[in-house]
This record gives structure tokens, sequence and C-alpha cells, in this order.
């Protein structure tokens, strides 16, 4: 529900500033006074047009805050944070309109956009007057109403979840089944550029040992030299390190027969003589297996080549080929296997498309069960409201494609009159006519629906005695459930406010404005005192104020 709600420099407000509350709040002032300037001003807050012929003769910009309270597991809290959006304190919305400039947008902590707006406080808000009445005559907001009213969000979900299966479905199968020659010329290729993988048996790490083979082989002399040179200087040279270390172990050893201490170094001369000597016989070896052969130097080089060429087409590196090898073969395989992939997936789509039929017949079966209800109590309430006769049917059509939401479209019908035939309820109800239907639609769904605040402008259009007596009272029933705030001119539905709320011009400094007041029990009865006798307050108007409040007390 709205908790606070704060305007500047907006039309005839320089500012004010409300707190309100659950149950009902009615709006009283004078013709002209500005009543409807609180209305629109909320519509701002749903995302309704800005304009800067909205601001406040002499100030720069016009600004409208508004804290809502978001119901911790509703649906629009848990959007509301998925969107990121910061709900500490309540949902805070603010938006600015500039004279100069772009106008700004806050809700939740971060910035948004009118169409932010329209999806978030939209849901939690709904506003019913001449000018604004988005929710009842919205197709969608109809279908939602009558879901709201069957109860089949249960439903909707598994619609949703059968609508996005099917489309996954729908699609594998399209990007299957392309086109036959583009998947001819596709497996041609794979298999050209597999058999071409496949032949040249590439293994990992092949190229640096190629690289590392091909300088042995162009260097075979160098490395035979520094070989030979080498084990000659270690052991079989004259003066070769083996020999001298050995002798030098001989007479230390002599030595450490007559002191022990120098046994260590006896130990470690020998072992130093032992790995000379494998260093010495490793490079023989090592020379052993040197040849010169510039048939395998040619070799190497083409192989390099071949293994560098493949590298760079799939990958730049030997790994990277490989894997792709191993992907070409899966997707040639499934290309193989063509007919039973299609078949397959075919079957994928026939059975999405069952779950998604049995769903919208599901759904379609409680809401044309739920419209004829819905609209039963709706024309019921309508009798009440000063409306006798009317009539509101709900027309629930079947269309060919199914979408998240099922198959069918809703249509909210009206007939004001007995023996016209309903029509398109936006093309044919006025302005007073409307609000009562949305009252006779949110005292149907005051449990059900999504909206936590309800709005009525004008909802008394038309309407008198004992009518708006039974007006009353519907919204004290709605505000049971609901946040209600009425704009209203007559004390009987007045009478049953939980809360009053004056609105006053005044004239500051040769400059009009609008004042805006939350009245006490002894303001409200002379208030109502006014909307009874005119702009003087008589004893009688007095007494029947008390009464009427007394008689709404106690039911």
């Amino acid at each position: 529900m709205l908790t606070h709600l704060r305007v500047s420099g907006f039309a005839l407000i320089d500012e004010v500033e409300l707190s309100l509350g659950p149950g009902l709040t009615v709006i009283t002032g004078e013709t002209g006074a500005g009543k409807s300037i609180l209305v629109g001003a909320l519509g701002l807050l749903r995302g309704g047009r800005a304009s800067a012929d909205l601001i406040r003769g002499g100030s720069d910009e016009a600004k409208v805050e508004g804290i809502f309270e978001v119901e911790p597991d509703s649906e629009a809290h848990q959007a509301l944070l998925a969107d990121g959006r910061v709900l500490r304190e309540g949902l805070v919305v603010r938006r600015v309109i500039a004279r100069a400039g772009r106008g700004r947008i806050h809700l939740g902590g971060g910035l948004a956009t009118a169409a932010d707006l329209a999806a978030s406080v939209g849901r939690l808000c709904d506003i019913t007057s001449q000018h604004d009445q988005q929710l009842l005559m919205d197709p969608e907001s109809q279908l939602a109403i009558l879901d709201a009213f069957a109860g089949n969000q249960a439903l909707l979900d598994e619609a949703k979840q059968a609508f996005g299966a099917l489309t996954e479905a729908r699609a594998a199968l399209a990007a299957f089944d392309a086109d036959a020659r583009a998947r001819s010329e596709r497996e041609d290729l794979l298999r050209f550029q597999l058999a071409e993988l496949e032949q040249a048996g590439v293994r990992p790490g092949e190229d640096e040992a190629l690289r590392v083979e091909r300088e042995r082989c162009k260097g075979a002399e160098k490395f035979l030299a520094a070989c030979t040179r080498g084990e000659e200087a270690l052991y079989s040279g004259e003066d070769a390190a083996a020999g001298r270390i050995a002798s030098v172990a001989r007479e230390i050893a002599a030595l450490a027969a007559l002191d022990p201490t120098l046994a260590p170094v006896v130990e470690t001369l020998q072992a130093a003589r032992a790995q000379v000597e494998d260093a010495a016989a490793s490079l023989s070896r090592y020379a052993g297996r040197l040849r010169f052969e510039p048939e395998r130097l040619a070799e190497i080089e083409e192989r390099l080549f071949l293994v560098g060429r493949l590298a760079r087409k799939h990958g730049g590196t030997i790994e990277a080929a490989l894997r792709r090898q191993e992907e070409m073969a899966r997707e040639l395989a499934e290309l193989g296997s063509f007919e039973e992939g299609l078949a397959a997936r075919r079957k994928a789509v026939a059975r999405a498309e069952a779950r998604m039929d049995d769903v919208a017949r599901q759904l379609g079966d409680k809401r044309r069960k739920a419209a004829r209800t819905l609209g039963k109590r709706i024309d019921e309430t309508l009798g009440d409201l000063g409306l006798p006769g009317a009539r509101m049917p709900i027309a629930v059509e079947e269309r060919e494609a199914a979408g998240c939401k099922g198959r069918d479209r809703v249509r909210f019908l009206f007939a004001p009159n007995p023996g016209e035939d309903p029509r398109s309820l936006d093309r044919i109800a006025s302005g007073g006519e409307l609000s009562r239907v949305m009252l006779a639609v949110a005292q149907a769904l005051a449990r059900e629906g999504e909206a936590t605040t309800y709005v009525f402008d004008e909802v008394d259009a038309g309407v008198g005695g004992g009518t708006a007596e039974v007006i009353g009272r519907k919204l004290a029933a709605v505000a049971k459930h609901k946040q209600v705030l009425v704009v209203t001119h007559l004390p009987q539905i007045a009478a049953f406010a939980d809360h009053h709320v004056k609105v006053t011009k005044a004239s500051v400094k040769g400059r009009t404005t609008v004042r805006v007041a939350q009245l006490s029990p002894e303001e409200r009865r002379d208030e109502m005192a006014r909307m009874l006798g005119g702009t003087t307050k008589t004893a009688q108007a007095v007494a029947h104020a008390e009464e009427m409040l007394r008689r709404s007390r106690n039911g």
C-alpha cells in the first residue's frame, strides 16, 4: 500500500506531504479545490505521461515522491528484487519533471523509466477516473483479473514452462531441419577435414619434438665434436678428470687410514668420480647415435610444415586441432543420422505441443467457468451501485495459437441498460459507470487481486441518497483487504472512511496554492456538515453528519 506521498511544484501545489494508512481514505473538498491534482500526481508515479505544463508557475521542476509497502511474499516483491531494486524501507519512487532538460525517475534506489514505473508501481496501485482507466481497459489486465479470480496462478506457471519448452523444441527442430543442400555441403566439408586430420595422425606435442630433432639433425657435426671432446676430457683422454679424481681419492684414502675425519672426503671424491664416468658414458652413447642424414632432415621439415598448417587451420595449436577433430567426428555422426535426429526432434515438438494444449485447455475451462461466476457477481453489485439492469458479461475467446498464458483472449463487455447488446467496455462505459464497474470488480477481487491500492475518482458521479450509501459500504468492504483512496463529494460515502483528508485552496502572497490536511474526528464531522449543507454550517447539518457517522460505525 501507499504509506507516504509528497508533492511539490506540481500544478497548483507548492508543497504537500501526506501519510496514509490502511483501510478507506476519503479525499474531499469544494469543487475546484484540487482533489484531482493528487490523483494526477499518483498517476505520474504509475508511469503516466509527464509534461512541463504540469510544473507550477515560478518553479523549475515538479516533484512527486511516494513510498509503497510491498508484501514480501508477493510476486511484485520478487520481481522488484530480481530487477535489483532496494526495498529495505519500502519501495521508494521519485519522479521529477524538469522545465529545462529531461526529467528524472528513481525507483527502489536506482534510475528507471516510465515503462519501469508502469510495470512495477502500476501493478501495485490502480487508478480509476475518467482520465486514468488503464487496468480495466487493458486486455492483458482483463485476463489477469479473470485469472486472479479463478485462482489460476499454478496453471499459469505451468503454461509458461510449457510454452518455453515448446519454443525451444521448435527452435531445435528448425535449426536441425535446415536447408538440405547446406547440410550436404557441410557433411562433405567435415568428411574432408576429418580425413585430412586422421590421415596426418597428428600427436599431442609432436611439433615441439620435431623442432628439437630438427636442430639436432642440422647441427649433428657440432654435437658430435662437442660430445667427443667432453668424453675425452672426462674419461678417455690424457689427464682426464676421472683419472685425476681417482688419484686424489687414493692419496686421501691413505691419509684417512691415519685420520678417520678424512673418510667423508674420500667418499665424496669416489662419488664424484662415478658421476664423471656416468656423464662421459652418456656423452659417448649420445655421440654414437648422431648421424648427419639430409633425408631425415627433409622429412622433418616436411612433417613440421604439415603439422603447422593443420594447427593454423584448426585453432592455432595441435591441441586445438585434436579437439576440433573430436568435435567434427561427433557432428559428422549426427549429420549421418539425420533422419533419426529429425524424427526425435519432431517427437519432442509433438510432446511439447500436447503438453501446451493440455494446459491451455485446463486454463480455458477454468476461465470460462470463472467468467460466468465473476460476471454474475459484478452484475449483482452494479444493481446495488445505482446501475439497475446493467450487465457486464465476460467473453473468453479461444485463439488459434497458444502463448505463455494459454490460448484465450478475454474481453470485458458492458450493457448499461436492459435490452441493450453488450459491447466492449472501453467503447461504451462513461467515467462514472466505469468507476462503479471497477468498484464491483474490486469487491469481487477483494482478496485475490494483485493491486494493493485502489484509487477511485468520480466513483459517486451521478448518484446520491441510498445508492451513495451502498457505494460507501462497498468501498468499506473492499478496504478490509486493500487500501482504498476515494475522491468524493458525497457525505454518505465519506461517513464510511477510516481516514479523512481535506483539500482546500488558499491565497498566499497573491498566489493560489493547494493545501491538504488530515482531519480530526471533530473536523471530519464539520466537513461532512459542509458537504450536507453548503458553505454555512448549521446545527441541523452537524446533527445529520453525526448521525451518518454513528450509523456507518454501527454497520
